[in-house]
């Protein structure tokens, strides 16, 4: 089936979907499971909008990966961010996903912002530095966030302030690199690993960093990836393609989202990171624990804005929500309704686990679409 579409709404036709749905139910094979992971979790919530499980054959199911950058943050940063707000006074800007997120002892931003703690929600990095402009009598910290989608934002704003001399300005640094994520679940041993049969490819973190990073899931796990779209037709079609790979015993990365993805990414964007942030040995992973080389910290020329340098805080003691099944939601490991605080004592109004509070969060797809069920 070869149809050209050019304007979002054409990749939300409902014929269309029909007929890659038939085309899927066409080539599955009802003796064997396909069991793929959507690792992006914007993916999960376009999954459950569109009802695209339900067009599906039963014995192909989707699995909710890792990819939310506010549920894969562990309660320590989040308290190491109460402590710069709180402890040293500064003026802490975030993005409004992490507001409500519960820290230790069930405290978050949002409380302590009602408690008089300066925290501002920003949209863009470029807030940050404005807010640092228009107080240059305050510390302003950037509590920077996720996968690497949202690091080209914060690496400009680390070049911006460097040129601005914005002395005022530093970042709290928390993005994580998708290969790594993928490669502790996948090479995960019984009883945690998650039995697979292909990967849907996240899409704008591949935007920034291309195709080629996911080669060792192919080549060295035997599994295929196809990177997709975030619209019911991307994903309609990456199933197809996931299908015939399965079926066919290949294992490939193959590209459905050219339209915003090439297999080297977008290099600019990959250099400005390059510039301004280093790999840590390891970094922590709510639900996948201490990972080697998953996540970024300021480069040496950019020291000078680095809050965790700048700013002493002392680690406290840290406890997980008791009963919260986040940690195995992340790894694939369960579906939401599995979780007995789900629906119960969990819900979007009074959040206990990440994966609830986030919009990204597959908790928060569970219950905006499927909690009828």
């Amino acid at each position: 089936m070869r149809v050209t579409l050019k304007f979002l709404d054409e990749f939300r036709d409902p014929a269309l979907a029909q007929r890659l749905a038939a085309a899927i139910h066409a080539e599955v094979d009802p003796a064997r499971a396909y069991r793929l992971m959507e690792f992006c979790g914007g993916h999960t919530h376009a999954i459950f909008r569109y009802g695209i499980a339900q067009l599906l054959p039963p014995n192909l199911r989707f699995i909710h990966g890792p990819g939310c950058p506010v549920c894969v943050l562990p309660i320590a940063r989040l308290d190491h961010a109460l402590a710069l707000a709180t402890e040293h006074d500064v003026t802490l800007c975030s993005y409004g996903d992490l507001l409500r997120v519960p820290a230790s002892k069930r405290r978050s931003l949002l409380k302590i912002k009602a408690e008089g703690a300066d925290i501002r929600v920003i949209y863009s990095t470029q807030d940050a530095l404005q807010i640092a402009r228009a107080n240059p009598d305050r510390q302003i910290v950037l509590f920077a966030i996720g996968f690497e989608t949202t690091t080209p934002p914060t690496a400009v704003a680390l070049h911006i302030a460097r040129a601005e001399q914005l002395r005022n300005f530093s970042v709290f640094c928390n993005h994580v690199l998708t290969p790594a994520a993928l490669r502790c679940i996948l090479g995960d041993v019984a009883p945690n690993r998650v039995q697979l049969d292909g990967i849907l490819g996240p899409s704008h973190v591949s935007a920034v960093i291309g195709t080629h990073p996911y080669d060792f899931v192919a080549q060295e796990y035997q599994l295929p990836v196809v990177v997709t779209g975030f619209e019911p037709l991307d994903v309609l079609q990456a199933v197809l393609m996931l299908v015939r790979q399965c079926n066919a015993g290949r294992c490939a990365v193959e590209n459905q989202y050219t339209r915003a993805v090439t297999a080297e990414g977008n290099r600019k964007a990959q250099a400005l990171m390059a510039a301004a942030f280093d790999i840590r040995e390891t970094f922590a992973w709510r639900g996948l624990g201490e990972l080697p080389r998953s996540g970024l910290q300021l480069a040496a020329d950019f020291a000078d804005f680095d809050a965790e340098q700048r700013f002493a805080v002392t680690p406290g003691a840290t406890k997980e929500i008791a009963g919260c099944e986040c940690p195995a939601i992340l790894r694939g490991m369960k579906q939401p309704p599995e979780c007995k605080l789900f629906g119960r004592v969990c819900r979007p109004e009074n959040p206990l686990g990440a994966c609830m509070v986030s919009s990204e969060g597959a908790c928060a797809a569970y219950w905006r679409y499927r909690r009828s069920e």
